[in-house]
């Protein structure tokens, strides 16, 4: 079974884990034979060696034959087959096999998921010194799959993988050391597992070794050097790093004022879906940087960014909708895209909400409605919104100010 890596605590990352290499051969002639047969696609020569070897007892042979079977390697697909050889190796105490029964497990592959069964079986090879499974325990007690979560043991499992070269484990132990789970929070420890993750060309390592180099964070101030991490990290099409890029280049901070190369980085973060990015290249034709100038299609990024539920975008669509720049004028539809920002937790739309009720644009005018929005604008710091809503509140009873702060009260806009 190829080996598979999971991303720390529910990240989605599908990561390429390293098979590791077979145990030593007992009965060294017929199973070299085999092993060579096999590595050959001589199947038929090598399936009567390796049954007979299995029934044997020969845990690498049965290690092998349980490979066939969950490949389709020269045999018809079982994961049946696959299980009953794997665990046959694995009870014998063969490392691979334990890790592809954890595996089995893990995934539901022909048995019913069991994360419990899953670690028990990643513990056993993890003991032996497999990084493979020393990485995916580290993940399970991450994210409590199995086991009690704990992050003093995940960083222990991912420390003792980090120490073998893994890379996934590098970048999930430099995670626990940059905000402090299971460890104690240390920059310069973060940045030295980013670091040798990075030199292993994990692209998120490298985004987060740049920004440290950029930010001076556990490392000495280096922008040179973080433009240079953050360029691999983009070239490997990791869109953060390809929309800092952008930024970069478009406003010559770390990198010389290039807009054509703005255009680019922003775009190839923007076509991959990354919400920043195409707010960010949507400014890029508002004003004809590296582009041609082109409100609607500004308008068109700015969409593709705000149906992404990326509240800036959304309080940005509703301005433009507001002003016609790009658009035809449509108060309705602002008022839609800033009750998104707005229940977002946008302070600026929640602030332009309760302008627009207060005043009537486009609505009834409404104080109720105008001076809760005001207050929630409050809450998230628009330091604009406390004298609307006094002013708000002169034209109000007090039966209605108290449905206003009810109506406010009962708003939970999400972050």
């Amino acid at each position: 079974m190829p080996r598979s890596m999971k991303a720390v605590f529910g990240c989605a990352a599908a990561l390429v884990l390293l098979m590791s290499s077979l145990a030593a051969p007992v009965l060294a002639g017929p199973l070299e034979d085999a092993v060579a047969a096999d590595e050959k696609g001589d199947y038929a020569t090598a399936l009567p060696l390796l049954r007979q070897l299995a029934d044997q007892g020969n845990a690498q042979a049965q290690y092998i034959l349980g490979s066939m079977y969950d490949e389709g390697r020269g045999v018809a697909q079982s994961d049946a087959d696959a299980l009953k050889w794997y665990r046959m190796a694995a009870e014998q105490g063969d490392t691979s096999a334990q890790y592809d029964l954890a595996l089995m497990y893990a995934e539901g592959q022909g048995i019913p998921q069991n994360y419990a069964e899953a670690a028990k079986w990643y513990l056993k090879a993890a003991n032996q010194g497999d990084a493979d499974a020393q990485y995916n325990l580290g993940v399970m007690y991450g994210d409590a799959q199995g086991v009690a979560q704990d992050y003093l043991e995940a960083a222990k499992w991912f420390g003792k993988s980090a120490e073998q070269g893994n890379a996934d484990a590098q970048y999930n132990l430099g995670v626990m050391y940059f905000v402090g789970l299971g460890v104690t929070r240390d920059a310069t420890e973060a940045a030295k597992w980013f670091g040798k993750a990075a030199e292993q060309g994990a692209p998120v390592a490298q985004y987060n070794l740049a920004v440290m180099l950029n930010k001076g964070q556990g490392v000495p101030r280096n922008e040179a050097e973080g433009l240079q991490w953050c360029i691999k990290s983009a070239e490997r099409g990791y869109a953060p790093a390809q929309n800092l890029l952008g930024l970069a280049y478009e406003d010559g901070n770390g990198a010389p004022r290039d807009y054509d190369a703005a255009a680019k980085w922003y775009r190839l973060a923007a076509e991959r879906g990354y919400a920043l990015a195409e707010l960010n290249f949507a400014r890029l034709y508002d004003h004809g940087y590296g582009v041609p100038q082109d409100p609607a299609e500004a308008v068109n990024w700015i969409r593709k960014s705000a149906e992404q539920g990326y509240a800036v975008a959304e309080q940005t669509l509703g301005d433009r909708y507001m002003s016609g720049n790009g658009v035809a004028l449509d108060t309705a539809e602002a008022v839609t895209w800033y009750r998104k920002a707005a229940e977002h937790g946008n302070a600026d739309a929640e602030n332009t909400l309760g302008s627009i009720y207060a005043e009537g644009l486009g609505v009834p005018r409404d104080y109720v409605r105008a001076y809760a929005w005001f207050s929630l604008a409050m809450l998230a710091g628009d330091q604009r919104a406390e004298s609307n809503r006094d002013i708000a509140a002169r034209n109000m009873t007090p039966a209605e100010i108290a449905e206003a702060e009810h109506l406010a009260h009962k708003a939970k806009p999400s972050k």
